[in-house]
């Protein structure tokens, strides 16, 4: 069986890595490499397999028919003993012990633990290298003040880059979670049909022997830890929590590109726009924003999918159901391929974002005399004025400003009424001095610096093994 994308998230949206990673010769092959391991632990606990049994195993892993596979799938129904009547057939020798006291969960449920915690690792080195591309953006644009919105309608000044430290926040965040999830992943080891590990009490007849399997069998695929109780599955609220957090890396890649499309539309930044791009088929100078809506939209499509486990992992039956197979089939590995082309897409973005100083200027200038009012009437005042009576007239001028700009589309002059006033004895110049934006945005500039300093820095140099090597080329 060849690895056919089913999927626009497969051949259209995912990485290579990604989409092998959760391919079919992925999953089955992983299969077998389990069923050496319980021959494995098996044998060394005192079961009559020998080392050719297991070599012959071994010889078999990757070589698997799947023509044969589906036509005994169609007679008896049932996918793990399909593989398991193929791989007997492949290894004559072994096929007595293949799957030897184990149930179809077994391999199933530990191979889903340990496809998803590959694919983290695979995010994981994505999410490090968007934060290591903001980081750079932060710091490169700290000075470039700007107007910051509230409500979306202009408020105090803040610069690009501090601006850039939120979305940067949102992905430390995520990336906690991250860590959090991936150093609690545990394997579901081999505990049978309802959890009790009655098969290997009857082949062993040594409960000290028993309690060995699980341990062993984690150690040889990687894992250090393993549930200490479980009906026949894995809880589902494993699925459930690892779901949950690439949600949360989606909401902040949706907002991050939800703030591109905004800026975008006012000029003042851009998503990277090759030479031989299309904007649009039927306006051809258009530059749509169509990377930063693309994240919007497969981020919507991974903040659904985490609704299915968390429904999976309330409605289970007592030690087994099997309404959850089908669900998990689809909604884990989507939810997967999904972040994974999210964030190959913000890498891409945040790699090379364009930044219009001279739109930003502008669109600053714009409203700046509305925010520097407090700043002239003080200034005002200090030259012996009365605060009460230029308050009143900054009031009137400023509405007046504002009907110029809104009604008549005119330049805003709140500037040139207020220096005509000789109540508030200020020059223009006096005026335009007061309303320095570098003198209008706080603590930003530091800000940026001190954040990225204090809690970026250190999870890139945690990191920085990571980021090499990773392609943010966005397919189409």
């Amino acid at each position: 069986m060849e690895n056919i994308y089913v999927t626009p998230l497969g051949g259209r949206y995912a990485s290579k890595e990604m989409n092998e990673l959760w391919s079919a010769n992925s999953k089955y092959s992983t299969w077998r490499k389990l069923w050496v391991a319980l021959a494995e632990t098996e044998k060394e606990l005192g079961i009559n397999i020998t080392d050719e049994q297991i070599n012959e195993m071994k010889a078999h892993i990757n070589d698997i028919d799947y023509e044969v596979v589906s036509k005994r799938e169609k007679e008896c129904r049932h996918d793990v003993m399909a593989h398991v009547y193929e791989f007997g057939e492949k290894c004559p020798n072994a096929k007595p012990i293949i799957h030897l006291g184990a149930t179809s969960c077994f391999v199933t449920d530990n191979t889903d633990v340990i496809l998803m915690t590959q694919a983290i690792k695979l995010i994981k080195q994505k999410l490090v290298v968007v934060i290591n591309n903001l980081k750079e953006f932060a710091l490169n644009n700290k000075d470039v003040t700007c107007l910051g919105y509230t409500h979306f309608q202009p408020a105090q000044l803040t610069t690009v880059g501090k601006r850039a430290t939120l979305w940067l926040q949102d992905l430390l965040e995520d990336l906690e979670e991250l860590e959090f999830v991936e150093s609690h992943m545990k394997l579901l080891g081999c505990k049978g049909t309802t959890g009790t590990q009655e098969s290997f009490m009857k082949l062993f007849k040594d409960e000290e022997l028993v309690k060995q399997i699980d341990g062993k069998i984690a150690e040889k695929m990687g894992f250090d830890k393993v549930y200490a109780v479980s009906g026949q599955t894995y809880t589902r609220k494993l699925d459930s929590r690892v779901l949950n957090m690439l949600s949360e890396i989606a909401q902040s890649a949706s907002k991050f590109a939800n703030d591109m499309r905004l800026l975008q539309h006012e000029k003042e930044l851009e998503e990277p726009f090759e030479k031989g791009q299309i904007g649009s088929s039927a306006m051809a100078y258009k530059r749509n924003p169509m990377r930063s809506e693309r994240i919007n939209s497969l981020s919507r499509h991974v903040i659904a999918l985490a609704n299915d486990p968390a429904i999976t992992a309330a409605t289970q039956w007592l030690e087994r159901t099997l309404d959850d197979s089908a669900n998990k089939r689809i909604c884990v590995p989507e939810a997967f391929l999904a972040i994974d082309a999210v964030l190959i897409l913000y890498a891409n973005i945040s790699s090379n974002i364009v930044v219009y100083k001279n739109v930003i200027k502008t669109n600053m200038m714009q409203e700046l005399p509305f925010m520097g009012t407090e700043e002239i009437l003080m200034n005002a005042v200090l030259k012996g004025g009365d605060r009460q009576e230029l308050h009143e007239k900054i009031r009137v001028y400023s509405m007046e400003a504002g009907k110029q700009v809104k009604e008549f589309g005119l330049p805003n002059d709140l500037v040139d009424r207020i220096a005509a006033d000789k109540t508030f004895d200020l020059t223009k110049e006096e005026i335009l001095a007061i309303l320095n934006p570098d003198h209008l945005c706080g603590r930003a500039p530091k800000q940026v610096e001190d954040f990225v300093r204090e809690k970026v820095e250190p999870v890139i140099e945690k990191y920085k093994n990571l980021l090499e090597g990773v392609s943010t080329e966005v397919n189409v």
